[in-house]
């Protein structure tokens, strides 16, 4: 199952008998998802024009799912006791499919803080345990994804040859005072110094794409801890491939002479 997302870098993990039950149950949900997980690509450049947030790439993943079925839902359960209503709780999923066989909850979590994960995941545990959903599902930046991501943007401004400040407004990559301060800390410390285009791309990925956002091992941190279970869970990590460049530029040149900054040097 996902045999063709496995050959192009996707991490797939299934808990809780959820492949057994996505293999039996819910083939054609497997198809389509699958279907639109290939067809995903992220330019660099709206990696880098979205900040954090939600990249218009995201955007587009979340249509393409709308179209074939898996649509934004709010589940409310209310209980009654011999007629007398107790109260009610409501749980949103942004992607749902509804087959014969049941229901799967889909969760996309590009560039969230990583508290997200446990409100995915408590919800799914909840519906699950109502009967409301048959399997829930999470996507995210997969690790090898997350560990590159600083290797991308940096060769992306290479590309651009970006040099100054005034480089970056050039691109309409705007920085925040903060912002400024943190990439002239790195490009005037006295120890291991960087150049303006390393000493921006770490200053952007550390301070947009972190490790308090959400990213495979935040995931892996919360369903090994046992957070969601017993809900039967699918996760996938999305990969560097699906990270596109300008004029050709491949991923493997993105990894070609990048600085790893030493952040805690003075």
């Amino acid at each position: 199952m996902f045999e063709q997302l496995r050959s192009k870098g996707f991490e797939i993990v299934f808990l809780s008998h959820a492949q057994a039950i996505l293999e039996i149950d819910f083939p054609i949900a497997v198809k389509e998802l699958e279907s639109k997980l290939l067809e995903f690509e992220i330019p660099v450049q709206e990696i880098i024009g979205s900040g954090g947030g939600e990249s218009k790439g995201t955007q587009r993943l979340r249509r393409s799912l709308a179209v074939e079925g898996w649509k934004k839902t709010n589940f409310e359960i209310k209980k009654t006791i011999n007629g007398t209503d107790r109260g009610s709780t409501s749980h949103e999923v942004d992607h749902v499919r509804t087959l014969e066989k049941g229901v799967i909850a889909l969760e996309l979590e590009w560039n969230n803080k990583d508290p997200f994960f446990d409100r995915d995941l408590e919800n799914f545990k909840r519906l699950h345990a109502e009967g409301a959903i048959s399997v829930g599902a999470i996507v995210t930046r997969g690790q090898e994804l997350q560990i590159k991501l600083l290797e991308l943007v940096t060769q992306y401004g290479r590309d651009q040859e970006i040099s100054s400040f005034e480089d970056l407004a050039r691109l309409n990559i705007e920085r925040t005072t903060r912002q400024r301060q943190a990439i002239d800390s790195r490009v005037k410390r006295k120890r291991n110094p960087l150049s303006f285009v390393d000493a921006w791309a770490s200053a952007f990925i550390s301070d947009k794409y972190g490790q308090a956002t959400t990213h495979w091992r935040k995931l892996e941190d919360r369903v090994q801890r046992g957070v969601g279970h017993p809900c039967p869970l699918l996760l996938i990590g999305l990969p560097p491939s699906i990270v596109t460049f300008p004029a050709g530029l491949s991923i493997d040149d993105a990894a070609k002479d990048v600085i790893q900054p030493e952040d805690n040097a003075e």
